[in-house]
């Protein structure tokens, strides 16, 4: 799973990204208005933290720009501005929850699970497909009720894929989910097809009623 931090305070922004590395998420950051528009406009997050104070434009307008596209991403305001108002006009703009600094970093963790919960998973703990069960805050997954052991990047792009059903997903949209942004700036995606080859083949072994299909030049979908 894939976040999103937009924050200009660099000492914060490490320590958040450091918490939620620990978490097992992949982080990306921006540190002002215009890189934070590039990122929003170019990749895809599970979750957006956003800091309404930024050099160059207000968060409230990222916000607004994520709506006015129709993105996914759940969206955390973090914000040193605390008054009923900056809630009010964040929320109504389509945040998905509102945190003050200074916060907890447990609270935040708390938070950032549950936002993803409700835009990914449709507020449940787990994710079902099939006979396959996903446990994203465990990462653990089960296959016809025994445990398949699956390392942190096959973990990644069977949620990927079981979170959007059906979806064709290009081979570059897939690396930036799993490896993080600029990964469509490699030379060759063939890590991808050789982590993809590893998923099938334990899917297939455990007895999975899954198949993650290729589509020849374009990229892959689960079926």
């Amino acid at each position: 799973m894939k976040i999103l931090i937009i924050e200009d305070e660099a000492a914060l922004l490490s320590v958040i990204r450091d918490a939620l590395g620990r978490e097992g998420y992949i982080t990306e950051i921006a540190a002002d208005f215009d890189q934070a528009l590039d990122k929003i406009s170019t990749y895809e997050y599970d979750c957006i933290l956003l800091d309404i104070m930024l050099p160059g434009g207000s968060g409230l307008e990222l916000l607004s720009e994520i709506k006015k596209n129709k993105k996914k991403e759940a969206v955390i305001i973090i914000s040193a501005k605390d008054s009923v108002e900056d809630k009010v006009n964040g929320l109504d703009l389509g945040a998905d929850d509102y945190l003050a600094k200074p916060f907890h970093l447990a609270e935040l963790n708390a938070r950032v699970k549950s936002a993803i919960r409700r835009k990914n998973q449709n507020g449940d703990h787990k994710v079902q497909w099939r006979n396959i069960t996903l446990d994203p805050d465990n990462r653990t997954v089960v296959v016809n009720n025994a445990d398949l052991l699956l390392n942190r990047k096959e973990f990644d792009l069977l949620y990927y894929f079981v979170t959007n059903p059906n979806r064709l997903i290009n081979k570059t949209s897939i690396a930036e989910y799993v490896w993080g942004d600029y990964t469509d700036q490699a030379s060759s995606l063939d890590f991808v097809y050789s982590q993809i080859k590893n998923l099938r083949k334990k899917l297939s072994t455990a007895g999975a009623d899954a198949d993650i299909l290729s589509v020849y030049g374009v990229g892959y979908k689960i079926s």
